[in-house]
């Protein structure tokens, strides 16, 4: 038989503090992780602070797009539900007077209503999308700015 303890692995050289100072000494913390900048420090900053940013140096709409897409959502949801069941209901009130006319405004508000819902979520969708790929580009441009005036 042989021995199956497992052997632990070889420690480093040096304290993963003293690795990282080694590195970038200004963009590490006492735990050795690399400090984050940019976007993500920003976060620290409040969204008050940045919605009265009177030079726009600050964009919210980041952190703003799943708001407004959840209020969109919650929009066209009441707006599928009152469409839809006001088509039934103006179906059954008009099979009185047109059994018709009564028949396929119901099949058609079954059929049409979930088709618009739906086409209404994809172009909210990508609008938001188009907004913040607008203010992503804004961003990467300014950061492409300032580092060509640094150089």
């Amino acid at each position: 038989m042989t021995d199956s303890t497992p052997t632990p692995p070889p420690l480093p050289d040096r304290p993963a503090a003293e690795a990282a100072a080694a590195s970038a000494p200004e963009a590490v913390d006492d735990t050795g992780v690399p400090r984050l900048v940019g976007e993500v420090d920003d976060i620290g900053r409040g969204f008050l602070a940045a919605l009265f940013d009177i030079s726009f140096t600050t964009f919210i709409t980041r952190r703003l797009a799943s708001a407004f897409y959840l209020v969109g959502l919650i929009a066209v949801g009441i707006g599928f539900i009152a469409a839809f069941f006001g088509g039934i209901i103006g179906g059954i009130r008009a099979l009185w007077w047109n059994l018709g006319g009564g028949i396929s405004l119901i099949v058609s508000t079954v059929i049409v209503v979930p088709i618009l819902a739906f086409i209404a979520v994809v172009v909210l969708r990508f609008v938001i999308e188009s907004v913040v790929a607008l203010i992503a580009i804004a961003e990467n441009t300014e950061r492409t700015a300032q580092n060509t005036r640094e150089s």
